[in-house]
Formats: structure tokens, C-alpha cells, sequence
């Protein structure tokens, strides 16, 4: 491997990364609960994640990292099933139509329901990459790991998966927090925001409005932002769609962003994913262009490298190999990125 070619490793997040999750919160802004700029919290979630790996019936995320030249440069999460701790709470868009007896003027508007439809779905998310290495391909590496782990524990996932992405906010303001949220509590965006990250958004499901909530009658700016993602998400929302995930009118409760769902089966990364028999090395300057991985569990890694197959073996290249720790005739998987 070329000298200018950076070592990349996906794998479980440890104790000693919370440091450099803490810059990577940081440097997110608001609206990102799912890896609050407080350094408790993450300690939290690194003790969480390592409690899941060892087989902890638990809510919360699995944290996998991205670690380039040996620093953390970036992470995302897997929450194998929702609604374990708490009631995992959406808006469900539905629409209704009226129609005048006195002079046939019908009316149709959209509604907001509380619902539980997606409970025990995993989810996606937590995607988020120092801004530096925006546009080089870093996001979808550990976009798409976390696919590949949950192939590797298959068995412990059920049939749905959901990515529910940032809403959108201007300046650390969403109007729909305050249309909504905003209306049943005295706090603000920005106070709101790091309750949710801190200790997760079940005091909006607890004291915010049950009963469904008439679109029409929220302010202009509130209706518009309903399902529109946080710009920083737009290039999220592609990966989602390229994979599979479509919307099915599920919001967020917190800032109306949009719910992407997906069946686990057909996602384009399970779908494509390959196996193979560990067969030597080739040293030759070949484009790194598949992700490898090997192992589950704590254990579990994934890294960018080359590969040829043929037969159901395959020759990876060196650095690859000394990575995910391969042996002649070890299995491993590989998936075109």
C-alpha cells in the first residue's frame, strides 16, 4: 500500500474514545441528540454500547467508530431495537377530508397522530464525520458499516430498520419545537435540544399533546419544516434512499424531521454482501474499493481495501489483511462500496 494511503479501521467504540467523541459533538451544532456535546453523556453511551456487545437487553446504540491513521474521525450508531427503556413515540402524517352538506366545498388537510407503530424496528443513525473529511467518501464507509454489522448479527435484529434524521433549525431556532413542543413547556430549542441528548426525548412524549394535531392551524413556518431535513443531512438522506429506505410519513415528535424506514432483507448492502475464503495477498497498486469485514461482537471491524475473487476465494491487499487480522483460509466479507 502507497505510503500516502491512510490506514482506516471501522470498529466498536471503547472507554478511551469519549475524548474524541466529545470534539466530534462539538462540532455538530444543535438538533443532534444522538451525540450530545456533554462528556457524561457520552461516557454513558460508550458503557451502553459496550453493555449491548456483551449481550445486555438494553435500549440505546452500539457506537461504531472511524478510525484513520489512528484517530477518531468519525462515528455512527446501531440501536438494535426501539422501545425497550422507554415507548418510542413518532408522528404519523395522515390526512383528512371534509366535505360541506350546504354547498359541497370539500377540504383536506394533514394531521399528526401520536403513534408507537415503530417500536421494536432498529435504527440507524448517530452518522457523523469530522468536518474536515467532508467529501471523501468517509460518510459512506460508515454509513454503510453499520449494515454490515447488522449482517453479522442477523439473529439479533428484526425485520424493520428506521433512520429518523435531523430536523431542520436556522440558527438553533425550529419552528416546529416552537409551534409544538414550544407551547407545553417553558424552554427553548436550544434548552429542549440538550435535554433530549442528555436524557432522550421521553419528557416530550410524557407531557406534550397527545391528541392529534391539525397541520393547518401551526404557524406557515412550522408546516413547512414538517419532514424537511437539517441541510448538514441532506447528503444522509441520499445514502438512505440509495440503500432502500423510503419515507412512510413517520416524523420525528421533537423537530418534525423525517423518519426513513426500510425492510433489513432488502437493503442494498445486505442484498449485495459476499463471502469468502481468505487466499493470500497482492501487494500490486489495485483500487481499494470494497468494504471488508470480520468478526462480531466487540470484535467486529471493517476497513477499505481491494479484493479479487474467484471461487469463493479471494486475495486482499496486504494492509487490508493485517487489519482485519486474516489468515489463509479465513472467512470474511466484502461488499463494493
Amino acid at each position: 500500500m502507497s505510503e500516502s494511503r491512510p490506514s482506516i479501521r471501522i470498529r466498536t467504540v471503547r472507554e478511551v474514545d469519549v475524548d474524541a467523541l466529545l470534539v466530534l459533538a462539538e462540532s455538530a451544532g444543535p438538533g443532534f441528540t444522538n451525540l450530545p456535546p456533554d462528556r457524561a453523556s457520552i461516557a454513558d453511551r460508550i458503557a451502553r454500547s459496550t453493555a449491548l456487545l456483551d449481550g445486555a437487553q438494553l435500549g440505546g446504540a452500539i457506537i461504531l467508530v472511524l478510525e484513520i491513521d489512528g484517530r477518531v474521525r468519525g462515528c455512527g450508531m446501531v440501536f438494535p431495537r426501539l422501545g425497550v427503556d422507554w415507548p418510542f413515540y413518532s408522528y404519523r402524517i395522515s390526512y383528512t377530508t371534509q366535505r360541506s352538506s350546504i354547498d359541497g366545498k370539500m377540504v383536506r388537510f394533514p394531521v399528526l397522530t401520536l403513534t408507537n407503530d415503530l417500536e421494536d424496528c432498529a435504527e440507524v443513525g448517530g452518522l457523523m464525520i469530522d468536518p474536515t473529511l467532508l467529501g471523501g467518501g468517509y460518510g459512506r464507509m460508515i454509513a454503510r458499516s453499520r449494515y454490515l454489522f447488522i449482517a453479522a448479527h442477523r439473529k439479533t435484529f428484526g425485520r424493520r430498520v428506521l433512520a429518523d434524521l435531523r430536523g431542520w433549525s436556522d440558527k438553533g431556532q425550529s419552528p416546529f419545537w416552537d409551534a409544538v413542543g414550544g407551547r407545553f413547556y417553558a424552554m427553548s430549542f436550544a434548552e429542549a435540544d440538550h435535554i433530549c441528548g442528555t436524557t432522550g426525548n421521553q419528557f416530550i412524549a410524557d407531557l406534550g399533546p397527545r391528541a392529534p394535531i391539525y397541520v393547518n392551524m401551526l404557524s406557515e413556518d412550522a408546516q413547512r419544516v414538517i419532514g424537511r431535513v437539517h441541510d448538514d443531512g441532506r447528503k444522509a438522506l441520499s445514502l438512505l434512499i440509495e440503500e432502500g429506505f423510503r419515507d412512510e410519513g413517520y416524523v420525528d415528535i421533537f423537530d418534525a424531521g423525517v423518519t426513513m424506514v426500510a425492510t433489513i432483507d432488502d437493503l442494498r448492502a445486505i442484498r449485495d454482501l459476499r463471502h469468502a475464503s481468505h487466499a493470500g495477498t497482492d501487494d500490486g497498486d489495485v483500487l481499494r474499493d470494497h468494504l471488508l469485514t470480520r468478526g462480531n461482537g466487540p470484535g467486529f471491524c471493517c476497513t477499505l481495501g481491494s479484493i479479487e475473487t474467484a471461487g469463493g476465494q479471494a486475495v486482499t491487499d496486504p494492509a487490508s489483511a493485517a487489519i482485519l487480522g486474516l489468515s489463509e483460509g479465513d472467512r470474511f466479507s466484502y461488499l463494493a462500496l
